[in-house]
């Protein structure tokens, strides 16, 4: 593999065969986050943080915000991908937790497509006609997904949805931005398709996306760890009145000293029910009772999310999605 860029020196095999049971205490996986965050910014001149609002990327930039203070290094910009179909409770909690914490977020968007969808009053499910994109996206659509019908729906959980409302902002923004690293918050357990990735991630191929590594400082977190590093670090860590040595509130009626749930920076969604968080439309909550109180160990943590595009991921990721 040829250099890229010729000023890093990190290991892309780190991490190969592993599973989050190598990390066998959350100690571990904490020590391992660390470790591979504090690498990746001091490895990378341009490093950004892909957001999402969603428990995991949340953690990652937990682990970045306390790395970049305790070695006096800087919080790189967040990237947030908006792909016209988020929960309106999402959009306040970056809104909110970005100004919290004094974030530099750079909203991403394929305003060619949501420019046609506001002129044309589109709803979710709604056709867009391909011949009226610009040319990237007839590009994208033609001749990298190889899609050959004349409309495609608007809805983010499928091939076409997903590639030009969140890979091609993506691309975008890590050309305009000059991105040589994303630090992303995916884990081994979350998805099959993503449990051969390494903590440092090549994506080389110019002619499928701009040049840059993937940093993965969570891969070794499995869903029950994401939360328990939540109620005894995350939130102790950030709140101001929260118990330092951790509570676990059984709903958001059970927040200690006062708090409510707007003070605390996990989102409304996962108090609601749902684990996993995408498309408005296409996402349903798991159970009624807080994402941490459900059977997290028996049961599928996307069980609640569109199957089209994850019976996708496989080629998606190939074209360069998270």
């Amino acid at each position: 593999m040829s250099e890229f860029p010729d000023y890093l020196d990190v290991d892309y095999t780190d991490g190969e065969g592993e599973s989050p049971e190598d990390y066998p205490s959350l100690e571990h996986k904490i020590e391992k986050a660390i470790e591979v965050t504090r690498q990746g910014l001091e490895e990378y001149e341009n490093p950004a943080i892909m957001w999402t609002g969603g428990k995991d990327s949340t953690l990652t930039l937990y682990f970045v915000k306390e790395v970049a203070e305790r070695h006096d290094l800087e919080v790189p910009p967040a990237v947030f991908l908006d792909h016209y179909q988020h929960f309106d409770e999402l959009m306040d909690f970056v809104d909110h937790w970005a100004e919290e914490w004094d974030l530099d977020v750079h909203f991403a968007r394929n305003e060619d497509v949501g420019a046609y969808v506001d002129e044309h009053n589109l709803t979710p499910g709604d056709d867009i006609e391909i011949s009226a994109l610009n040319e990237q996206n007839q590009h994208h659509i033609r001749n990298i997904l190889e899609y050959e019908e004349d409309t495609f729906p608007f809805l983010l959980d499928t091939y076409v949805g997903n590639h030009l409302l969140k890979t091609v902002p993506l691309n975008n923004a890590i050309e305009e931005l000059n991105i040589d690293g994303i630090i992303s918050g995916v884990r081994w357990d979350e998805q099959e398709a993503r449990a051969d990735e390494t903590f440092f991630s090549p994506r080389h191929d110019p002619d499928i996306y701009p040049p840059h590594d993937r940093i993965q400082p969570i891969l070794q977190f499995d869903e029950r760890a994401v939360w328990d590093c939540f109620w005894h670090y995350v939130v102790p860590d950030t709140v101001e009145g929260y118990p330092e040595e951790g509570y676990v509130p059984e709903d958001a009626d059970d927040l200690p000293n006062g708090l409510t749930q707007d003070d605390i920076p996990v989102s409304p969604k996962y108090f609601a029910g749902f684990r996993s968080l995408g498309s408005e439309v296409s996402t349903e909550k798991s159970e009624e009772e807080p994402a941490w109180h459900q059977d997290l160990e028996n049961t599928t943590e996307r069980a609640g999310r569109a199957q089209d595009k994850e019976d996708l991921m496989e080629r998606l990721r190939d074209l360069g999605y998270m």
